[in-house]
This record gives structure tokens, C-alpha cells and sequence, in this order.
């Protein structure tokens, strides 16, 4: 074989291995592309349940609701608020809200007034979530706030000097978890030694809640 035949077969083969790299990298982009797209449906399947299960209690805590949400769905969930302001290592005092003869303690569980502790009747995969606002009323000092739900949900807010002492301070902390129909769960709040002095938790805005999942 001459010279230039070599070369021709040469360019020959480069070119085969371009197209074939060039096809690679087409497909990695495809099936990287279509794994993208896969996750964001799962994701906003998910995100629809939870809208539409949502009771009405849920989209707005802060305020009693008139219209109380279908039996079916009322049975599900479960929101307690906030009724104690100071901070201090304890365990956390809720209550339900009350709205017309309904209240905000679905029929699948069962709160103790008096230990201010909750349980699910029914074993399954529920969405905890706790809400939490704060405010400093005159010269309050950095200090870390922490409730601990059972062994399902820790929410921690590291909390310093505001700027504005009328600008209040918010937390959101959730988790998905296992419950067995024996579960009981009691929030424990834990502030540092020196305490966190004029630090304040609002009562409104302030609660606990969570709904079945599956």
C-alpha cells in the first residue's frame, strides 16, 4: 500500500472515531437530560399530593378557619399551636386550634392536654413539619434554640442580635418519617445555660403539625 493510500485510510478511520465520540456524547446528554426530567416529575407528583392534601389549617396557622376541611381529609392531620412564650429548656406546651364544633386533631390521632405529647393510631409514612417565630424585645444576646420532636425531627435556630428589635425571626424545619401506631411523640425545647433572655416565641404563627403521607 502507497503513501497516500495509508493516509486516506488514515483520515478515513478519524473521522469514523469522530462521529462515533461525537454520537456519545450525544447519547450521555440525551439519557442525562431524560434522568433530569424524570426526577422533576417525581418531584412535582409529590408536591401536588401534598398541596391537595392539604387542609386549609395548614396553608395559614395563623388564622382560624371557617370552613373546615372534608371529614375524610380532617382525619389525616393534626396542627397544635404554640400557648407558652418563654423560652426555656422544657418540654413544649401545645394546644389545638378550635374553630365552630371541629378541631385541629385529626380523628387518626390522639393528644395528651396534659403531657402535651402526640400519637398516631395509624402505622404509615407521615410529613412532620414544625413553625417557629421569634421576637427580641430589648438587647437580646446570640444563642442557639433547639426542639427536638421525639427522634424524628431536630430544629435548631441560631439567633442573634436583630437590627431591627421589631423584625421577628422565623423557622421552618420538616421531615418524612416512619410512625408506628405506637409512636408518642414529645417536643422537648433546649436553650443554652446562660438562656436566651429577651427572646420571645410568638404564639401566633408558632405550631406543630403533621399529616399522613401514604
Amino acid at each position: 500500500m502507497d503513501e497516500e493510500s495509508l493516509q486516506q485510510s488514515e483520515r478515513r478511520r478519524g473521522s469514523c472515531l469522530d462521529v462515533f465520540l461525537v454520537a456519545s456524547i450525544l447519547l450521555l446528554l440525551v439519557t442525562v437530560t431524560a434522568g433530569a426530567a424524570g426526577g422533576v416529575i417525581v418531584v412535582m407528583r409529590l408536591q401536588s399530593k401534598l398541596h391537595s392534601e392539604s387542609p386549609s389549617y395548614m396553608m395559614d396557622t395563623s388564622k382560624t378557619a371557617k370552613d373546615p376541611p372534608h371529614e375524610y381529609k380532617v382525619q389525616k392531620f393534626v396542627y397544635l399551636e404554640a400557648i407558652r412564650s418563654e423560652l426555656k429548656s422544657s418540654n413544649m406546651q401545645w394546644a389545638p386550634v378550635n374553630y365552630s364544633d371541629q378541631t385541629s386533631v385529626g380523628s387518626n390521632f390522639l393528644f395528651d392536654e396534659n403531657n402535651h405529647s402526640l400519637k398516631a393510631t395509624h402505622a404509615g409514612t407521615y410529613f412532620i413539619y414544625i413553625d417557629l417565630n421569634l421576637t427580641c424585645t430589648h438587647q437580646c444576646a446570640d444563642g442557639i434554640l433547639s426542639l427536638r420532636v421525639g427522634d424524628k425531627l431536630t430544629c435548631q435556630v441560631h439567633l442573634t442580635k436583630p437590627v431591627d428589635q421589631f423584625t421577628p425571626v422565623t423557622r421552618k424545619c420538616w421531615t418524612v418519617s416512619q410512625l408506628s401506631n405506637q409512636s408518642v411523640l414529645v417536643t422537648q425545647m433546649t436553650v443554652p445555660e446562660e438562656g436566651l433572655d429577651n427572646w420571645k416565641l410568638e404564639l401566633s404563627g408558632s405550631g406543630f403539625g403533621m399529616f399522613q403521607v401514604d
